[in-house]
């Protein structure tokens, strides 16, 4: 079979834009495809909802991929184990209910049950804005190319309505600065009214305060990972990631039940 150029470019441009088409009015999009992300969109696509994740750079894993100070292994306490073994990650005990992993398998096996459970998975594509509604309730993400933003062209982005939004990117959280700069008198709802800033380092408080920090924020937003601790104020944990797991299907859990209502 002759191999033709033209029709590499034109399989490629089609199924891309049929996909694409079909992510313009979802459930559920989360902003980052870091650990909650990935988890987030596995349970949603799980639980029958239409998600679709958006992470600016050319990879998703977040942190996870450099484990602890470039050694390629996490840490993951019991709680979080049921998550894991749904992704059919290895896991070794270490002691004191504390499990070791290959950061790469975890990356690997997390994004490969999230996109079989249904879940579509855009890389190199930034959340730049959302898309608002009455009362300012948020209605979806506006969307550009990370080159785009990175080159500094002046280019529109484009619209991706959605009924829930999750901001899981991380530590800056981004989702919610732009809530708060962009919307005159938003009060978040958290003790501040603002993003508090995550603390230093302080791994147990860390991982039990990400799961609780993880709530909606301000109408049709959801905050998940280090995004939910910094807007909370809670300390930062380290290379332990139950918590991100455990906060990735809380929000999940959490828009389910209100695209659900």
């Amino acid at each position: 079979m002759a191999l033709s150029e033209v029709e590499i470019t034109k399989c490629i441009i089609e199924r891309f834009s049929r996909d694409f088409l079909e992510c313009a009015k979802i459930d559920v999009a989360i902003a980052g495809g870091g650990p909650s992300g990935m988890t987030a969109a596995y349970y949603l696509a799980k639980g029958g909802a239409k998600v679709a994740v958006f992470e600016r750079n050319l990879h998703i894993g977040g942190g996870i991929w450099g484990g602890g100070m470039l050694f390629p292994r996490i840490v993951v306490e019991e709680e979080a184990l049921d998550v894991l073994d749904e992704f059919g990650v290895r896991l070794e005990p270490f002691g004191g209910g504390y499990y070791s992993g290959n950061s790469v398998e975890v990356v690997a096996k997390a994004t490969s049950a999230a996109i079989g459970a249904g879940a579509r998975v855009w890389v190199g594509v930034s959340v730049e804005d959302v898309l608002i509604g009455d009362e300012d309730r948020l209605r979806g993400v506006v969307v550009n190319w990370r080159a785009v933003e990175l080159s500094g062209m002046h280019v529109d982005p484009l619209g991706v309505e959605a009924m829930m939004v999750i901001d899981a990117t991380g530590h800056d959280a981004n989702i919610a600065r732009t809530i708060v700069r962009k919307i005159p008198g938003c009060r978040l709802l958290n003790d501040t009214g603002d993003v508090t800033g995550e603390k230093p380092m302080w791994a147990e408080v860390g991982e039990k305060e990400i799961v609780e920090n993880t709530r909606e924020i301000w109408p049709g937003l959801i905050v998940a990972g280090m995004a939910a601790n910094t807007v909370m104020g809670s300390p930062r944990m380290g290379a332990i990631f139950g918590g991100m797991f455990l906060s990735g299907k809380r929000a999940a859990d959490i828009s389910l039940a209100r695209i659900g209502s």
